[in-house]
């Protein structure tokens, strides 16, 4: 196990310890002053029902080692909610494994035909694919043309939300939430990376971002980890103005690491509209654009009689 998996490990720890008051947990708080927030590792031992050196090894690095019996009582103990319970197994686990000999596959660049299929028979939908790196790897037209803002960088690199969230000025405009946004995908990254730590694209990305971002290290810091499947985005889009948006993100079993994100706005609501009215316009893009692919004397010439 590498020393930044170790690190991992010892962070997320002490990070859900720290957020528990002793109180909480029916622990007395007399006695000598606390110099940090939080559980001691000896309260944490206590409520785990394993010895204080033992935890404290855990929370060094020797988490691998642990029964999975263990592992749930530490997380009953900082009262994990599901997907940290999730995270935390998925540390020891990675921890088991040796890192890979030779470079890992890297993710495929497109979806299969069906997919893609699916995305584009969406019809008044905004839909994309992306990855767990948070790479947009497809979209039907209105996909693109909602989050077209991302499109506008690179055009050798793949759009990715968080690369624009963080590094982007414009995403403060274009997402209401920023923040909250940027939680969920600091948060997001923090799942992918305790379920693949030796995933490439993953550890270049973080590398990339922890350099560039005093926002992303201060996010990347607390350790927290979300999965979220549904909910809402605001946005400001440079075309049709306001828009706020449900999402439901599924993760697609024939394409491991993949997930569809399809966006709907609520009928009567000016987002409704607004939407309606980035179809159009979409529509309008695409048929220019196809018109424009057409050889000009093709596109001038008479239509021979019959």
């Amino acid at each position: 196990m590498g020393m930044d998996q170790r690190r991992q490990i010892q962070e997320f720890l002490a990070s859900r310890r720290a957020r528990i008051s002793p109180e909480s947990v029916g622990l007395p708080t007399a006695g000598r002053k606390r110099r940090v927030p939080g559980l001691r590792r000896e309260e944490v031992a206590s409520l785990a029902g394993v010895s204080v050196d033992y935890y404290i090894r855990l929370e060094r690095g020797a988490l691998p080692t642990a029964s999975d019996a263990v592992i749930e009582a530490v997380a009953r103990a900082l009262q994990l909610d599901a997907v940290e319970r999730a995270h935390l197994f998925d540390l020891a686990r990675a921890g088991r494994q040796p890192s890979p000999a030779t470079p890992r596959r890297v993710a495929p660049a497109t979806v299969a035909a069906p997919v893609q299929a699916v995305l584009d028979a969406m019809i008044g939908v905004p839909a994309l694919v992306r990855n767990a790196v948070l790479d947009v790897v497809t979209a039907n037209d209105l996909g693109r043309a909602l989050y077209g803002e991302l499109y506008r960088g690179d055009p050798q690199r793949t759009p990715n939300f968080a690369r624009f969230a963080f590094l982007d000025p414009r995403s403060h405009d274009f997402w209401l939430d920023w923040q909250q946004v940027a939680d969920d995908i600091v948060a997001s990254l923090h799942a992918a990376a305790g379920a693949d730590p030796h995933n490439p694209a993953l550890t270049q990305l973080i590398g990339e971002l922890s350099t560039r971002s005093e926002q992303f290290r201060q996010l990347w810091a607390r350790h927290d980890v979300h999965v979220h499947t549904r909910g809402v985005k605001r946005m400001r889009h440079p075309v049709v103005g306001l828009l706020e948006l449900r999402f439901e993100l599924m993760y697609l079993s024939a394409e491991p690491g993949l997930a569809l994100a399809a966006y709907t706005a609520e009928p009567g609501t000016p987002s409704h509209d607004n939407l309606s009215l980035l179809a159009a316009w979409t529509a309008t893009q695409r048929r220019e654009s196809d018109l424009a692919d057409i050889p000009q004397a093709e596109a001038t010439a008479e239509p021979r009689p019959q």
